[in-house]
């Protein structure tokens, strides 16, 4: 880790590209201003961690007991027949002309 000593009004500069400014200093608290471009994410350590933590517990897989799942509605899902289909035709489709 590189550590540098900046008074009020110094910056840092990082890649060329990304200006770190000490802003100001009070007691033990320093505000900082960072320049970077669109294309950079910056965030404070703790709420990138949490970012990422929320990322990762989203692409786990859900341990879900299909039992626990709710049953579907009586007749959800149940397809209507077309006029003229017997019960259980199901190579007719609705518009088919009969032979």
């Amino acid at each position: 880790m590189l550590v540098l000593s900046r008074r009020e009004a110094q910056s840092i500069v990082i890649g060329g590209n990304i200006v770190v400014t000490v802003v100001s200093v009070r007691g033990d608290q320093v505000r900082l201003g960072i320049e970077a471009p669109r294309s950079v994410t910056v965030h404070r350590h703790e709420v990138a961690v949490a970012i990422e933590e929320a990322n990762r517990a989203s692409l786990a897989p859900a341990n879900v007991d299909p039992s626990a799942l709710p049953k579907p509605a009586p007749g959800a899902g149940s397809e209507k027949k077309a006029p003229g289909m017997k019960s259980g035709d199901k190579s007719a489709k609705p518009g088919d002309k009969k032979k």
